[in-house]
């Protein structure tokens, strides 16, 4: 008989509706662990103890997830989450050869984290090229597409540190690539508006980039969290973090040595210090001139600091004078230039962000049909592509519009697209 309680989780409703009791369940995640090659078990009583919601802050085992996953074709947050209001249609799924296919690539990837844990210069090379994969594809693809990976790999690179008796060189070489997966989840997080979270990630990161004694790695999560910082509201920590990791950006003498002074730039614009941005700005430029590649820009994408982020950096702080409005504009142009010129540093978020720029200079100038034709690429991007960073950008620009006196039915149709993009921002939709 099943159980009788009213469900509180979609896993107890699924449950019910398979009309098994716990201990059925039970069995049958024994027997999907089985087929699967994962070595996992769970009781009757925790089980009936996730289902019910009485494990909340306890998040499962690794193995525990991929079994769940693969019995009920749900991730583990959907089976905790409450059942739909209509569950008419919750039972979903695969079934038949497509159950095999699941179960096989399963096994497969399972043989294959078994083989990880006795790790070989042959596997860390391949952990290597997938952290490499994720750090370039960031700034090009929408963060929804890349998050499970980002999370399956830093969960991964944890569960591998703490094998015992793994070679000194290799975990030094494994903390150095989970901070790295640590600070791509943690701006993933700042990117879906989840500033708190991606400040924890940030730390964790730091910790492991301690224990890889790696200043460059360093100084670039103190980039993030100066970034985190801006974006969020707070200029004050924002130029905090970005000083905090001049000295570890110095002796690496990496790109990270750009990114700081240009984050400085930034939120000194924000604080309404023009001559702190301007030296700032400054000292950003000559350090780049000075940049050599270490190891981590040798993995490129978001773990590097390009000409063109520099000059992003460089209109967006210019962007908060009116005084400056033409050297915002110049900056502005010359990375937009720089964007579409260059596919491989090519950015979506910091080339809207320029765009942004671009248009927010113009605006004041009273020039908006060349602000409409800056912004409009930005106003067509898709939801999923609308973090929190291009949200607040296209926010200014919507201000300096409010602002800026002009009240034709052009710049009426302006701020409402504007208020549609913003409605329909990730940050702005319960996911």
């Amino acid at each position: 008989m099943a159980e009788q309680l009213r469900p509180a989780t979609l896993l107890h409703w699924l449950i019910t509706q398979k009309d098994w009791t716990f201990e059925d369940a039970a069995q049958e995640f024994e027997v999907t662990a089985k087929r699967a090659g994962i070595s996992a078990t769970v009781s009757p009583r925790h089980l009936g103890r996730m289902a019910r919601a009485e494990t909340r802050g306890r998040t499962p085992s690794a193995s525990t997830r991929r079994v769940l996953r693969l019995l009920f074709n749900r991730s583990v947050d959907e089976l905790l989450s409450p059942p739909p209001s209509d569950p008419t249609d919750a039972t979903g799924g695969h079934s038949g050869l497509g159950d095999e296919v699941d179960m096989a690539a399963e096994r497969a990837r399972a043989f294959g984290e078994r083989s990880r844990s006795r790790l070989t210069d042959e596997a860390m090379e391949q952990i290597y090229d997938e952290v490499r994969s994720l750090a370039t594809d960031y700034p090009q693809r929408p963060v929804l597409q890349l998050l499970p990976s980002l999370i399956k790999v830093q969960g991964d690179l944890m569960d591998l540190i703490e094998t015992p008796q793994q070679h000194p060189m290799h975990l030094r070489r494994l903390y150095f690539l989970t901070a790295v997966t640590s600070g791509l989840v943690a701006k993933s997080s700042h990117d879906l508006g989840r500033t708190p979270a991606a400040m924890t990630h940030a730390r964790t990161a730091l910790l492991c980039a301690e224990q890889a004694g790696h200043d460059g790695l360093r100084a670039w999560i103190n980039g993030l969290e100066s970034q985190f910082s801006y974006w969020s509201g707070r200029p004050r920590d924002a130029v905090r973090y970005a000083q905090r990791g001049a000295e570890f950006a110095e002796r690496a003498g990496s790109t990270a040595a750009v990114w700081l002074p240009a984050s400085e730039a930034r939120a000194w614009a924000a604080l309404g210090r023009i001559d702190e941005t301007r030296t700032a700005i400054g000292r950003a430029e000559s350090a780049l001139d000075r940049a050599e590649q270490d190891d981590l820009d040798d993995l490129g994408g978001i773990c590097t600091f390009s000409r063109s982020r520099q000059l992003y950096y460089a209109a967006d702080a210019l962007a908060w004078f009116p005084s400056a409005g033409a050297d915002a504009e110049r900056y502005g142009e010359a990375a937009v230039t720089a964007y579409a010129a260059h596919d491989d540093d090519w950015a979506f978020g910091d080339e809207a962000g320029a765009m942004s720029d671009l248009a927010l200079a113009r605006i004041r100038r009273q020039e908006l049909g060349g602000a409409i034709e800056a912004v409009r690429p930005v106003l067509e991007l898709p939801p999923d592509q609308r973090i929190h960073g291009i949200a607040s950008s296209v926010d200014r620009v919507h201000g300096a519009l409010m602002n800026s006196g002009i009240r034709s039915s052009e710049a009426a149709e302006l701020q409402e697209e504007i208020e549609v993009f913003r409605r329909t921002a990730l940050t702005a939709i319960e996911r």
